[in-house]
């Protein structure tokens, strides 16, 4: 493997860890406060969730492609990418959110409430730091799967690994698909390593 290539395989993968980062950052920003406003208005959960769910099912390539002429989100390059990558993100983390938050033992939640603690303190205070780990795992979920899913973005212009694929794919060039797919496979490993053991440390004791 000459030394160009390798050039090139960090320069994408830099590539590839921004747009996921990027991606994750977003989905979070929207998706947490999402998730605990569901937890206050019960009758939107069905709508919001619904709409979450219907983005999930949509096959990514073709996502990717909806985009391409809407007005302001899409076009050709990293930003439809970015789109794309946040809307299949949000489900994992709003899902868990929700459920972290839900999930909350009805006697700990009462217990704080008798204590005297406003809407506020027992949402920062108790509800979030109870349902934290159940949060960081759809976080996790979403990333690994926003990883993969990323490579995706360079049928569009989006960069990152996935040009190495479809380059490899064109040219029917095992080795260039490995230059992108490995580099992929070992960055969801290890962020599916460093969440879940961020996950554990949250685990009560």
């Amino acid at each position: 493997m000459t030394l160009a290539l390798w050039n090139e395989i960090v320069e994408l993968t830099v590539e590839h860890v921004v747009l996921v980062a990027t991606s994750m950052a977003i989905a979070t920003a929207v998706a947490l406060p999402a998730g605990i406003l569901l937890t206050r208005r019960a009758p939107l959960q069905r709508w919001v969730m619904g709409f979450a769910n219907i983005m999930q099912t949509v096959p990514s390539l073709a996502l990717f492609g909806f985009l391409i002429p809407v007005p302001l989100l899409g076009g050709i390059g990293k930003h439809t990418a970015i789109v794309a990558l946040v809307l299949y993100a949000l489900l994992p983390v709003l899902r868990n959110t929700l459920a972290g938050i839900l999930g909350v033992d009805r006697a700990v939640r009462e217990s704080a409430i008798a204590m005297g603690m406003t809407g506020r303190q027992l949402l920062w205070e108790v509800e979030l730091p109870l349902a934290a780990r159940t949060i960081l795992a759809g976080v996790r979920v979403a990333t690994v799967a926003t990883i993969g899913t990323a490579t995706i973005a360079a049928a569009i212009g989006g960069g990152g690994l996935g040009v190495f694929i479809f380059q490899g794919l064109a040219s029917v060039d095992t080795a260039q698909i490995l230059a992108g797919a490995v580099p992929a496979a070992f960055l969801a490993l290890l962020a599916d390593g460093g969440l879940g053991w961020a996950e554990k440390k949250l685990s009560p004791a």
